[in-house]
């Protein structure tokens, strides 16, 4: 049997189905955002930037739902059944190697773990901004990434981390999630 994966409409509703809170949701969809440009960047084509997307956007499915499982829960029994390729679900188990033992490896995975952390933080930044994105500096963001007590939860390793395994200094890597998120 041959699985087509869901439409960005059927994605969406599995997000408002599994996901109540709009601060969650809206990290979601930054994911996403910051994926699909990214695959646009690296030049990926029709399907190859849907999956991007859809990875960036249910990376957290299950997080409210089945904490304790999270990303498990997610990529073993609500996305497969539904046709999520396996590209999408191992890049959302490798968003969390701590819990799921999966490092992120190809580069839908390392760029999935390189938007995750930086995005939750760059809109944490963004929040105490009147401006929000518009007009946001790397400067700010440096800044802010040097305050431990500033969005703590964050872990600030990850966000190194993850511009290491893109390959970009992280100014470069954050200038560009800027210009996704002031431009959208």
């Amino acid at each position: 049997m041959i699985f087509v994966m869901p439409d960005r409409e059927n994605s969406l509703s599995l997000l408002d189905e599994y996901i109540d809170s709009d601060n969650l949701k809206d990290h979601c969809k930054m994911v996403a955002k910051a994926m699909e440009a990214y695959a646009g960047k690296l030049d990926k084509t029709g399907g190859e930037v849907e999956k991007w997307w859809a990875a960036g956007l249910l990376h957290d499915l299950d997080w409210e739902k089945f904490p304790d499982e999270h990303p498990m829960r997610a990529v073993t029994h609500i996305l497969p059944p539904l046709g999520y390729p396996d590209d999408v679900l191992y890049a959302i188990k490798a968003h969390a190697p701590e819990r799921t033992g999966k490092t992120p490896e190809s580069e839908i995975e390392r760029y999935l773990f390189a938007c995750d952390e930086l995005a939750g933080f760059m809109n944490a930044v963004a929040l105490m901004r009147p401006t929000g994105f518009s007009g946001m500096k790397i400067s700010s963001v440096n800044k802010k990434l040097k305050d431990k007590r500033f969005a703590a939860n964050v872990p600030r390793e990850d966000i190194e981390k993850g511009a290491q395994l893109i390959k970009k200094d992280l100014n470069e890597h954050i200038a560009f999630m800027i210009g996704v998120f002031e431009n959208s």
